[in-house]
């Protein structure tokens, strides 16, 4: 469980640090359009995007036990966010992540990183189609410029009450969301090395300013975003508090342990490295532990980042310590730029996050090959998690899925592929 920075300063040389420090930049400039996106699609301050990433991240590349794992908010999470603050409060869902990395570290110190091998494959693809699912229509009322007083968080509601806001649709909104979904698409086949996110959010915003728009940006909709980081504090929390939000934290925990285990096994299969799963969860419930007590939203391996990462040349974890303070001199020093940023542009980031999320490349794949039981248990655990909640999903999905594991018994081991999240 020793973490593998430890492992990696005992070679560490200046070539290394070089390579780092340009790979670590390059991330930062992905992640920061990201976490603010997250942030909001998740009901929450946008400012909590950018803490996350950096207390979050710093403390996951600092303890994880992958070279090359970046962590912060993911796009897996906000569902379950939004959820949790709806129902609870922002405060409450700061105590649940909390929880959740307290729970993360027990399942470190027992050596439950290993576990993730009995997690069905479909429950995972599931599960995180219908996540993007719910993303893609929580982002159509900033992508369409629909005026609402508010939008219903259940998704068999949320559509009609978007139907019936459609007479206020602003044609400016929608064609600034659409170029920024072409931007990212085009700079990302011709120039997959450049920071084709904050380059496609900044152009679309910039346009915006220049031409005066009617768009909402979010220095309209939440004001100026702070430029430092906010003092950490323990939650206020009772003994009644902690068993209502209980189910949430697990639901946090794990995803946290799922989404960065996956990571690892993916960053290990792009940088021929060896991840240690159980050092990872250690860091994964450090992380939230620490996200917690400034105020963040949970935080967890991201598969993006930590691809964007191998392929800008990412050597060790100082690659992602150096992410995490970039994004906080960047907060420093420009965070009333931030404020430009247009709702639109950032609705259509989040509608790619969600597409590829997806992996519409392997729907031929899950739908006409391999098992029947697979295919029920995958169309089960998306249904529920869009329709019902993310926690049934889960629990029901995971549940079916080690019963037919049990009654196989000749499950193969789950073949991860590089996702273009």
């Amino acid at each position: 469980m020793i973490p593998k920075i430890l492992m990696t300063m005992k070679t560490y040389t200046p070539g290394l640090f070089a390579a780092d420090l340009v790979a670590g930049v390059t991330v930062a400039m992905v992640a920061i359009p990201l976490s603010l996106a997250i942030a909001i699609a998740s009901g929450a301050d946008p400012a909590t995007g950018l803490v996350t990433a950096i207390i979050g991240g710093f403390l996951i590349s600092a303890l994880g036990g992958s070279r090359v794992q970046i962590g912060g908010p993911t796009g897996a999470f906000i569902v379950v966010v939004y959820s949790v603050i709806a129902d609870h409060g922002y405060d409450g869902l700061v105590l649940a992540t909390l929880m959740a990395g307290v729970i993360l570290v027990i399942a470190g110190l027992f050596k439950a990183g290993k576990l993730i091998s009995f997690v069905p494959e479909a429950v995972v693809n599931g599960f995180t189609i219908g996540i993007a699912v719910v993303i893609a229509a929580s982002q159509l009322k900033d992508l369409f410029g629909l005026s609402m007083e508010a939008v219903p968080a259940h998704f068999l509601e949320k559509i009609p009450a978007l139907w019936d806001a459609r007479e206020s649709f602003n044609l400016s909104a929608f064609l600034l969301g659409v170029i920024t979904i072409g931007l990212i698409v085009g700079l990302r086949r011709l120039a997959p090395k450049w920071p084709g996110l904050i380059v496609a959010v900044g152009l679309t915003s910039a346009a915006a300013l220049i031409f005066a728009l009617p768009v909402d940006t979010i220095g309209s909709r939440f004001g100026a975003l702070p430029n430092h980081l906010p003092a950490p504090q323990l939650p206020a929390f009772t003994l009644a508090r902690v068993q209502e939000l209980l189910p949430s934290a697990f639901v946090i925990a794990f995803l946290a342990g799922v989404e960065s285990l996956l990571s690892a096994m993916v960053a290990d299969r792009m940088s021929g490295g060896k991840h240690r799963p159980n050092a990872e969860v250690l860091a994964q419930g450090a992380a939230n532990i620490g996200s917690a007590l400034f105020g963040g939203l949970p935080a967890t391996g991201a598969i993006a980042r930590t691809a964007t990462n191998v392929r800008a040349g990412g050597k060790t974890p100082v690659a992602g310590l150096v992410h995490a303070l970039t994004i906080l001199i960047v907060m420093i020093a420009a965070a009333p730029l931030a404020g430009y940023l247009a709702m639109p542009a950032l609705a259509g980031l989040l509608m790619i996050t969600a597409w590829n999320m997806s992996e519409p490349h392997k729907w031929r794949s899950y739908f006409l090959e391999g098992r029947l039981s697979d295919r029920a248990l995958l169309i089960l655990t998306l249904v529920l998690t869009v329709v019902a909640d993310l926690t049934i999903a889960i629990g029901v999905g995971v549940s079916l899925g080690l019963a037919i594991r049990l009654q196989r018994r000749d499950v193969p081991p789950a073949d991860w592929e590089v996702p273009e999240r």
